[in-house]
């Protein structure tokens, strides 16, 4: 454990939301979702009341407000990171929230899930655990099936179509998309959760959050006028499928384009892509993403998938703010991440092993310090990891660290090399 910080309580059981804050929520959420127009289609929800987990897809802030009018009138508790509630702890105990570190197992976590439950009220999950990289599905962890079977309530998904377009993860500012939808959808009663398997449960969740905001917007020829709506693109689209050369992309108004072959790319207002000169490889982002996702795999097949850089690091042990720990190596390969640093003359080192991260949180130009960063948690600490320099994309390494882990989970894959 770096530094002797306060760190965050996690075994204080979470409050119901209190009463008075509940109008607050609806006051701030309701607004939005009249704004674009989003409409909520209800399924198989007839006669189910709190309490019963909800899950939810995960794209953007207003998923959040969206949530809250799907449930209304009833109120919930949330499962959240505490970087959500910087110097606001007050706040997130007093909303309902329970207080979580992404990626990291905890069976801390599962006991203010039950707790939350046994006071009657909705518990609020998003499984995915960060926002999609580029509006599709991101990987859903076996342990959800086994919180299903020990809840043993009804499970009702929310899926939530439409929110990347209006604010992508990699651009983050409202495109002004409306017409938006979504389907709060009851997916298991009470008696489900106990008949089926885990695996059966895990496969019908799986199923249920398949989803791809760029097809449904041009499926339903959803328009994004704004002038910068592939600003920030390249965050994800890292490499170049004409030249194949990483890290040397860019991004600006309608535009993408690489720095090194010079090919251009412009993004139309129905979020489809076509090259300026020659034939279009990829129309479709998500296709373009998962062809980046073939490349890292087969690095990782190979076994010659490896980073290794300087990094700028920071703690947020709590939420009262972040701990700069300073500089330190980051090694990203076939054995997990390594992170080597000094901490006022003590050294220390962090390791995760690929089978222990089926996914990593990543963030693009970060508001603390202005730059991508990779955020790595401890079961007493949350660590903001700033790789210097260009040769490096953190949207890579989030793909390396779910490819390493399907890959590990392969004995006769993993010694084939």
């Amino acid at each position: 454990m770096i530094g002797d910080f306060k760190r965050f309580d996690m075994v204080k059981k979470p409050k119901r939301q209190k009463r008075y804050l509940t109008p607050v929520t609806w006051a701030v959420s309701f607004p939005s979702k009249w704004a674009r127009r989003a409409k909520i289609k209800k399924t198989g929800m007839a006669g189910i009341k709190p309490p019963y987990l909800l899950l939810c897809n995960h794209n953007s802030f207003l998923d959040f407000k969206i949530m809250t009018a799907a449930i209304f009138p009833h109120r919930a508790n949330y499962v959240v990171a505490i970087d959500g509630f910087l110097h606001m702890e007050w706040l997130l105990r007093r909303v309902g929230a329970i207080g979580n570190r992404k990626f990291v197992n905890s069976t801390l976590l599962v006991k203010n899930m039950i707790h939350a439950k046994n006071n009657g009220d909705i518990v609020v999950m998003f499984p995915e655990a960060r926002y999609s990289l580029c509006g599709t599905s991101a990987v859903l962890p076996n342990s959800v099936g086994k919180f299903i079977r020990l809840l043993g309530i009804p499970v009702v998904t929310l899926i939530m179509h439409g929110h990347h377009v209006q604010a992508p993860f990699w651009g983050e500012k409202g495109r002004g998309a409306s017409h938006l939808e979504s389907e709060l959808r009851l997916l298991f009663t009470p008696e489900e959760t106990k008949s089926l398997t885990v695996d059966e449960i895990n496969t019908r969740l799986r199923a249920a959050f398949k989803y791809d905001d760029f097809a449904w917007q041009r499926d339903r020829q959803v328009k994004i006028p704004h002038t910068d709506r592939a600003r920030g693109l390249h965050k994800v689209l890292y490499q170049c499928p004409e030249c194949g050369a990483e890290y040397r992309m860019s991004s600006v108004r309608d535009e993408l384009w690489c720095q090194v072959c010079g090919q251009r790319w412009n993004m139309s207002q129905y979020g489809e892509l076509s090259a300026v000169n020659g034939v279009t490889r990829f129309s479709h982002i998500p296709d373009w993403y998962e062809w980046e996702r073939e490349n890292v795999r087969r690095e990782i097949r190979e076994g010659t998938y490896s980073l290794k850089v300087s990094a700028i690091v920071d703690s947020l042990p709590n939420t009262r703010g972040f701990k700069e720990l300073g500089e330190a190596e980051l090694c990203h390969n076939m054995d997990g991440f390594t992170l080597k640093g000094t901490y006022r003359g003590e050294p220390y080192e962090e390791t995760w092993k690929p089978r222990s991260l089926y996914s990593c949180h990543i963030e693009y130009d970060y508001k603390h310090r202005r730059a991508d960063c990779i955020d790595l948690n401890t079961a007493t600490d949350t660590l903001y990891i700033y790789p210097q320099g260009r040769d490096f994309a953190v949207t890579k390494i989030a793909l390396a660290t779910e490819e390493l882990y399907e890959f590990t989970g392969k004995p006769n894959l993993a010694n084939a090399n």
